[in-house]
């Protein structure tokens, strides 16, 4: 932007030429007697910029406050703060001055101010004088001293409207310099527009809700699945008093745009219910911060009510990150149409606003033409941007509208980078803070003064502002909008406002990209390992039976890998992906084919059985097991070189699939068994085992044969011996009946010396042989009969 740069108030070259003509006129009569007489205060501030030099920085003057902050005709304006003589000698009859300057007619004026607010050297001001001024006897080195000086506004005897640089200083003298001098000053500015200004700028601020990276992928095994956190950081942040917590109690007094991350409320949200944190190895602690979740999420729905909430992609992608290193990488840019996809349904279910998703902020609102595609490409047409980034190059005089057109029906909303950096650095302190916003008013009152033309302006500060940030942020924001040159204006708005004709539209080249936000990206190593684990996922979430249960936490947990928070954290980031990733890998392990030990088969053919194992507590199922072959001409697998089959298996329990072989040469063969997705995917690691096969042989099988027949001709052989042993036996048995009947003459008639025939036997060779005499061995049948396990069913 097109603005002179002369510092306003200070001589042309000829007052300058006079003045130090006019000091070495009057200095020469008192040169000869300036050992002897103490200096006048006329003399010493007529001195060279070396002795001026020398006192620099002797008394450190602090401006804690300063009410009100942009001052209206019949205001009294209060400044109190602190003097500090950092000297090794006391300060002697100190005085603290009010000094005003000429009007700062352009914003690079002010800037320029800025940068020399404690400088001796640079032109002071007028002093105030008469009574509103506060007097030290003595300021004692390392002592800090408070003051505080309330003067009329009419007093400052401003002109027309502007911005006024106001000095604070403090003179004194020192033993060894025992002259009234300059010995401190600290520079801020007055903002001076007591009327309401014909022509208001329409401003939005962006107030910003964002924090790191809380929640792991990991979640318990139970129906709920209970969410693990890295840690109990965020509790911390949304308790009372706590960053997050103080961005939403400031930002619901002010008329802001709230441009919020959806994981944040993810996060906030997970925590009102059963939560646990990680702990040391594999172990957890429960969370007990529910209440302060429930009491924060119920602060922020009150404080967006009737607001416009803007919801980044889920987990705020690096755009700038993903343009430079992401797009070589598989899947990174379906990565970031999922976190955009998501973030709307978040916003509304956690907040139950209606979000703009229409809108892409780069990191500090650097773009390039990679950047602005890439942050197009999941459907926002607005980019963020910033004047530091997107810089004026044509001959306006004044800072243009935020909005315009850059091609391809996107339009770049250009934050000014003056107003949205302010708040950047260590704004602990009051009097640092207090700086803070006099210049921030101070370069809004200047914008609006460029020109009477109606314009919008974006104030885009930093992402994660701390708490003593916001607090000055908030502060300035209120001046602002109780002021009379400003109005706020939401951020759709200003996007839709009509642009400035001349107002550059190329977006900068690649080149111009700044090297220090590039040294911070995440890596293209970073992006791999986020495709890889992408991979992983697709690969074993197609497998279950409740795909959501690990899809929904690993998918926002690679969304979380490529935040913009992870920026200058790279050994957190990667500790990240690798956690994400191993326990992705546990949980894909916990699906397996058990190992086998090598199988020896005795025939032609034979079945080999295969175990699935399922320690997940859910079914698996779309899976196929294939068992494949290394030599079928050996060995065959269903009647070719591998077979497949269907495979699923509920929670907690094993499955055995048998698959049928047919060997057709002896020897040994490698098996490998596979589990496969239904698209052919791999899944898991391979079994691999031998098998080793023995052919039964011609001659092998007629001996077995011939055996084989022996026992059965053995078995009938017995079979018929004691047929005809029991024929025997049942003949003896009607012959025995028949010798006992008393009708008999023979046996009636016996010889009483005849032996009786006890025992069946013979007394001799040459007794005769009854017909009921069995053959020999049928005597011992009888006296050792057979056992019942030998008796043969007729």
């Amino acid at each position: 932007m097109a603005e002179a740069a002369d510092f306003p108030g200070t001589p042309s070259p000829a007052r300058r030429w006079l003045r130090r003509t006019g000091a070495l006129l009057a200095g020469a009569p008192l040169l000869a007697g300036l050992l002897q007489l103490p200096a006048s205060p006329a003399h010493a501030e007529g001195q060279a910029s070396v002795r001026e030099a020398s006192d620099a920085g002797t008394v450190a003057v602090a401006v804690d406050t300063l009410t009100p902050s942009a001052p209206s005709d019949g205001d009294t304006l209060t400044v109190s703060g602190t003097v500090t003589n950092n000297g090794k000698q006391a300060v002697t009859d100190a005085q603290v001055d009010l000094r005003v300057g000429s009007a700062l007619t352009t914003r690079s004026a002010i800037e320029s101010a800025t940068r020399k607010a404690d400088d001796l050297s640079a032109p002071a001001g007028e002093e105030v004088g008469g009574k509103y001024v506060a007097k030290f006897a003595k300021l004692t080195p390392g002592v800090a001293q408070p003051f505080s000086i309330a003067v009329p506004v009419d007093a400052l005897d401003l002109g027309d409207d502007g911005v006024y640089p106001l000095g604070v200083s403090l003179s004194g003298e020192t033993a060894a310099k025992p002259w009234a001098r300059l010995l401190g000053i600290q520079r801020t500015f007055l903002p001076w527009q007591p009327d309401k200004a014909d022509t208001t700028t329409r401003t939005t601020v962006l107030w910003p809700l964002m924090s790191t990276v809380h929640m792991t992928a990991e979640t318990g095994s139970n129906k709920q699945q209970t969410p693990i956190f890295l840690n109990d950081d965020l509790a911390e942040e949304i308790s009372p008093g706590g960053r997050l917590d103080q961005l939403v109690s400031l930002g619901k007094a002010l008329d802001v745009t709230w441009v919020i991350d959806p994981d944040l409320l993810a996060s906030v949200d997970a925590m009102t219910g059963t939560y646990d944190l990680r702990g040391e190895g594999t172990t957890t602690t429960a969370g007990t911060h529910q209440a302060v979740a429930k009491q924060w999420l119920a602060h922020l729905q009150e404080a967006v009510r009737g607001k416009e909430v803007v919801a980044l992609p889920f987990a705020d992608p690096d755009l700038a990150s993903l343009a430079h290193n992401g797009t070589g990488a598989t899947g990174s840019l379906s990565q970031l149409k999922a976190a955009t996809d998501v973030a709307a349904v978040t916003v509304e279910t956690v907040l139950h606003v209606t979000p703009s998703t229409d809108f892409a902020w780069p990191v500090e609102g650097a773009v390039d033409p990679s950047i602005v595609k890439i942050a197009t490409s999941a459907g926002a047409d607005k980019v963020i941007a910033r004047s530091d980034s997107l810089r004026e190059t044509g001959s306006l005089s004044y800072t243009p509208s935020a909005a315009r057109p850059i091609g391809g029906g996107t339009t770049a909303v250009v934050a000014d980078a003056r107003l949205s950096t302010v708040f950047q650095g260590d704004l602990a302190r009051a009097s640092v803070s207090t700086l803070a916003v006099q210049e921030f008013l101070a370069q809004s009152l200047a914008l609006n003064l460029q020109t009477d033309k109606q314009r919008t302006v974006v104030v885009a500060p930093q992402r994660m502002p701390t708490a003593s940030q916001a607090q000055v942020m908030a502060r300035a924001v209120t001046a602002l909008q109780d002021g009379t040159w400003s109005q706020p204006q939401q951020l759709t708005a200003a996007a839709a406002a009509k642009p400035d004709a001349g107002a550059t539209t190329k977006v900068p080249a690649r080149s111009k990209y700044l090297s220090s936000l590039r040294n911070r990206e995440l890596s293209r190593s970073a992006f791999e390992e986020i495709a890889t684990t992408q991979a992983k996922l697709d690969n074993f979430k197609v497998i279950l039976t409740d795909e959501s249960r690990a899809a929904t936490p690993f998918g926002r947990a690679v969304n979380r890998e490529m935040s913009t928070s992870w920026r200058g954290r790279s050994t957190a980031a990667s500790s990240f992906r690798q956690g994400v990733q191993n326990y992705l890998d546990t949980l894909t392990d916990q699906v397996k084919l058990i190992q086998k030990s090598d199988t020896k088969l005795s025939g032609r053919s034979a079945t080999i059985p295969v175990t699935v194992q399922n320690n997940l507590v859910q079914g698996v199922e779309h899976l196929r097991l294939r068992l494949t072959s290394t030599n079928p001409t050996r060995l065959e697998i269903g009647g070719n070189a591998s077979f497949e089959q269907p495979i699923a298996v509920s929670g907690g329990h094993s499955t055995t699939v048998k698959f049928t072989t047919s060997a057709n040469v002896n020897g040994q063969t490698s098996v490998v068994a596979q589990l496969y997705t239904e698209d052919g995917r791999p899944y898991g690691a391979p079994v691999t085992f031998d098998v080793k096969v023995t052919e039964i042989t011609a001659t092998v099988m007629l001996v077995i044969g011939g055996g084989v027949l022996l026992l059965v001709l053995a078995g009938f052989r017995m079979y018929t011996q004691r047929k005809r042993a029991a024929a025997r036996e049942a003949e003896d048995d009607t012959r025995d009946e028949a010798d006992e009947t008393p009708d008999t003459p023979a046996t009636a008639q016996e010889p009483k010396d005849r032996l009786p025939e006890e025992s069946g036997v013979r007394s001799g060779a040459d007794e005769p042989v009854q017909p009921s005499d069995g053959a020999p061995d049928t005597a011992v049948e009888r006296v050792d009969p057979s056992g019942t396990g030998e008796r043969v069913d007729r």
